[in-house]
């Protein structure tokens, strides 16, 4: 295969990439306003929309393989190849946190329980920031936005804490609020987990420019995705 043919594939991929991190993106923000505005029919719509992520997610698997198994890449191709997969799986992780906070908007939407949204929008509003340039860096190839972003995980760490802190006091002084509070812990623990995969994200563009296999340090809480 030629050279154009495997430039032109690459390029297909990443502007697939670059689609469904907007989806994702949306997605968040959406999910974050449904809560916001006790819209349960606009949180079951962000819920339903993840099949047309999960499905995108898949296309660009896919098509990466078939890239692979057909154009036979060089080494850098290679290295981009295998690293737009990760970014993918990334995106396609993040599209479930959106799901999850749907979830929870759906749960709350009947219910008075006092929801810090302006925190939880500030986390939202940090996180998919993070998200859209870090899917520029990876366009462009930026490793300085890509070493720099990492850095505003901990202002959502911050964030996390403080909100968190918030629902625990109130669930001491009314325990009968601790079910819905650990809802909202949810939503904030998917937002916190956002930023952290935009980290990874990150990780992934040192590595297509440079081969630099780095690790920008975040929160391990990992097992609690599952």
């Amino acid at each position: 295969m030629s050279r154009f043919t495997l430039d032109q594939e690459i390029r297909l991929v990443q502007d697939e990439i670059l689609l469904l991190g907007s989806l994702v993106e949306q997605a968040i923000l959406n999910s974050v306003e449904a809560l916001q505005r006790r819209d349960a029919t606009a949180a079951q719509r962000v819920y339903d929309n993840d099949r047309k992520i999960n499905a995108k997610h898949h296309a660009i698997e896919n098509h990466i393989l078939i890239t692979f198994a057909t154009q036979s890449p060089l080494a850098g191709d290679l290295r981009f190849l295998a690293a737009m997969l990760e970014v993918n799986t990334e995106l396609e992780r993040i599209g479930d946190y959106a799901k999850g906070i749907a979830k929870v908007a759906i749960r709350l939407a009947e219910t008075d329980y006092a929801v810090p949204i302006r925190e939880i929008q500030q986390m939202a509003d940090l996180a998919t920031s993070m998200l859209h340039r870090s899917l520029g860096a990876f366009v462009a190839g930026d490793t300085v936005a890509a070493h720099s972003i990492p850095e505003e995980d901990n202002q959502v760490d911050e964030l996390y804490e403080s909100i968190y802190r918030k629902i625990v006091e109130g669930m001491i002084k009314s325990p009968d609020t601790i079910d819905l509070g650990n809802q909202v812990v949810w939503v904030i623990h998917n937002l916190e987990r956002t930023a952290d995969r935009v980290t990874n994200i990150c990780e992934r563009v040192v590595f297509i420019v440079s081969g630099e296999s780095v690790e920008f340090d975040v929160s391990d809480d990992e097992h609690l995705d599952e």
